[in-house]
């Protein structure tokens, strides 16, 4: 196999600088990166970790581990796509597709249960003690704590290709979303290589708009795969029906290129072949990725991944914002799923207190509620009086939970009528 020459020892650099390959490891530093993540108890969690709905409500529907195969498939098809169609990449000089499926892989590890509903909850939980966020708490698992108390000591391309977001809370203190934690400053600094970013890129959406080319490809890959599959999903849970999607268009769609779309999505409910026409619209989406050089950009004579960006075609752009308005206005905001999202409220806010006042809140000998691991972690932010740190331990704790262990943990602690002492998962 060729030396792909897109990549030099600045991006397959690690966090502690060590190399991690042992004896004759054929595999590349992005395999590395790949195989670390597929053999995590973080990712595995995601298959009870919900998408749209509470994983388990039905057999056929996404879950957080379901949507990331997907979206790994989608990133590597883009690469491939890209090395056939473009004059810019070669065999020996292209976009490597074990990274972008590193990162298509681990791109939503961070999240907790409940979905985005939960995020709001561990984020108000937190507002006052670094705040929560998703993808944040991708990079920490990444960089701190995925092997237990440490991270999977990840190269430089692989972080980069994960980091959506580049705003430290403390920039937009009132953000609710698309943040870093203050403490991770360290881990940009690392990113970017020791480059005054800071300087360069104001914070807020220029520094979040300001990606790896990987992580463009992770990006839309992910835009793909739940702008098509919500809809489906969507459709085949009712939420989705043709009366009120007729009704939806009324409103929203009722000309042009986006009436064409809805009427499309109308066609196919009436013959009840919604996924085969959603389904093809994957290579569609695919095929709709380009690749731009862009020499004169920030960090572009340092790295390739910084040197090239990637094009999506005007209208699969537009296509894709249209089925997310759609799945938001007939999905998202529907009286079933907001009972849920306060459901979800309650159970994390509810456990938070619970594990905050038995840990941290000056009880002299705390009841045994969590895993040793945790036990030591929050023994240790106890005595060295640091109540933020114990704080971040129990969100961590709460945010690595499936959908079931938070709610089978709520009711242990809260039901009376429920659980013995064999209900010990």
């Amino acid at each position: 196999m060729r030396e792909n020459r897109f990549y030099s020892e600045f991006d397959t650099a690690t966090l502690s600088g060590a190399d991690r390959r042992r004896g004759a490891d054929y595999r590349s530093p992005f395999q590395i990166d790949r195989d670390r993540i597929l053999y995590t108890s973080a990712f595995r969690r995601l298959q009870n970790k919900t998408q749209v709905f509470l994983s388990g409500e039905y057999d056929f529907y996404r879950t957080r581990l379901t949507h990331s195969l997907e979206v790994a498939q989608i990133g590597r098809s883009v690469c491939a796509r890209l090395l056939h169609a473009s004059d810019l990449l070669a065999d020996d000089h292209h976009i490597d597709p074990d990274l972008v499926e590193a990162a298509c892989l681990s791109h939503d590890l961070g999240h907790p249960p409940f979905g985005h509903a939960g995020e709001r909850a561990l984020h108000a939980l937190m507002a006052s003690r670094g705040g929560f966020e998703g993808n944040a708490q991708t990079l920490r698992l990444l960089a701190d704590t995925i092997y237990g108390d440490r991270g999977m000591d990840p190269t430089r391309a692989f972080i980069d290709a994960t980091l959506k977001y580049k705003t430290l809370l403390s920039e937009t203190p009132d953000a609710d979303n698309h943040f870093v934690y203050d403490s991770q400053r360290r881990h940009l600094e690392f990113a970017f290589g020791g480059a005054d970013f800071q300087q360069r890129l104001a914070p807020g959406r220029e520094r979040n708009a300001f990606r790896s080319v990987e992580c463009q490809v992770m990006d839309w890959a992910d835009d793909t795969a739940y702008s098509l599959n919500d809809i489906v999903d969507g459709a085949n849970a009712g939420f989705i029906r043709l009366e009120n999607l007729e009704r939806w268009a009324e409103v929203n769609a009722a000309e042009g290129a986006r009436a064409e779309r809805v009427a499309e999505l109308c066609r196919a409910l009436r013959r009840r072949r919604i996924e085969p026409l959603m389904g093809k619209k994957v290579g569609d989406f695919i095929a709709a990725a380009g690749v731009v050089e862009d020499p004169g950009g920030f960090l572009a004579s340092a790295t390739n991944r910084f040197r090239y960006r990637i094009t999506i075609a005007p209208e699969i752009a537009a296509e894709a914002e249209l089925y997310k308005e759609i799945s938001l206005d007939l999905v998202f905001r529907s009286p079933q799923l907001q009972q849920l999202d306060h459901k979800a409220e309650r159970i994390l806010g509810e456990l938070f207190r619970t594990l905050t006042d038995n840990y941290l809140g000056g009880r002299r000998r705390p009841l045994r509620l969590l895993p040793e691991e945790a036990e030591l972690a929050l023994r240790s932010a106890r005595e060295a009086d640091d109540p933020d740190l114990g704080a971040r331990i129990v969100c961590d704790t709460l945010a690595t939970m499936t959908d079931r262990s938070a709610v089978r943990t709520y009711r242990r602690l809260a039901d009376p009528e429920f659980g013995s002492i064999v209900d010990l998962v």
